[in-house]
Parts: structure tokens; C-alpha cells; sequence
């Protein structure tokens, strides 16, 4: 299985995050597909994470070499040194979020949300489940927002960090 490493983004919530310890290369796409659609002329490939011991695990098209977005906002996450780490995109009706509390990934998921605020509602609920006040967080955003929408996550958020 090919382990790739373009700097490309692929807009996909066909993700798994994988313990490192539990990852076994021959096993991926039978691993991934437990937890989401993947058809047969998709290729399984995998990336290392290293500062959370994970590997992730994604479907793509065949040749396509790009990195699920999932996956730099995983590398951003691990790069930052604030205690609460809150890095999200927003794009096709798709919330792409991970949590980190120090260097402990709390999560890593994606939500469909057919709008901002519902995006929104997802960012929110996460938090206040893992116990995170925004109001002392910074949120890092790696898809562009409109004006409105950045002005929305600054009525809650210490600040919003375009990355």
C-alpha cells in the first residue's frame, strides 16, 4: 500500500486514524473499510503521524497522490504549543476539525454540515464535550472564510488564526 507525501489536498472524509501500534499495512483497507465507503477502484493509502503515535489511513482515486485535509490539519495541530489546539477547515459541506489539549490528540473527525452554522454547531459541540472554553482558545482555520463567518467564530474565540 502506498504511503504518499504530497503537499496536494484532498477533500475527503474517507479517514481512519489508526494507534500506530494497532496499524498493519496488509490490514488498511479492510480497516478503513469498517468506517467508511470505499469503492473497489479506489486506492488505500497511509501517512505517519508521528506526534500522536497514529497512522492515517484514506481512500482516494487511483494515481491521485494528495494528502487528506484531515491529515495537514493533524500536522498543524502537532506543530502548535498552545495547551488548547483547535484546528479546523470548512469546505463542500464538510467540517474537518481536530482537537488537541498539549500534545494529547483529544479529536479528529469530520461532520457534515450543509452550512456555516452548521459547522458551527459541530465546532461547539465538540468542545463543550471535550470541555474546552473557546472564549480562551484560539482557533486555527486552514480553509478561507468569508467575512461574516470569521466575525461569527470571533464573537466566541480568544482569536481566529487564518493558517
Amino acid at each position: 500500500m502506498p504511503e504518499t507525501g504530497s503537499s496536494k489536498i484532498l477533500y475527503t472524509s474517507r479517514c481512519a486514524l489508526v494507534p500506530a501500534q494497532f496499524f498493519e499495512p496488509s490490514s488498511a483497507r479492510a480497516m478503513l473499510v469498517e468506517t467508511a465507503d470505499v469503492d473497489e477502484s479506489d486506492e488505500v493509502s497511509s501517512v505517519p503521524v508521528p506526534w500522536c503515535d497514529a497512522v492515517l489511513v484514506f481512500a482516494h482515486p487511483a494515481g491521485d497522490d494528495s494528502l487528506p485535509e484531515l491529515y495537514h490539519l493533524l500536522m498543524k495541530a502537532g506543530s502548535l504549543r498552545e495547551h488548547n489546539r483547535i484546528v479546523a477547515a470548512y469546505r463542500g459541506g464538510v467540517l474537518y476539525l481536530v482537537v488537541a489539549e498539549d500534545s494529547v490528540l483529544r479529536l479528529c473527525n469530520s461532520f457534515q454540515a450543509m452550512d456555516f452554522t452548521t459547522a458551527e454547531y459541530f465546532l461547539f459541540m465538540a468542545l463543550k464535550r471535550l470541555q474546552i472554553n473557546p472564549e480562551i482558545s484560539a482557533v486555527y482555520v486552514h480553509t478561507p472564510l468569508e467575512q461574516e463567518q470569521e466575525m461569527s467564530l470571533y464573537r466566541y474565540f480568544k482569536s481566529v488564526e487564518r493558517i
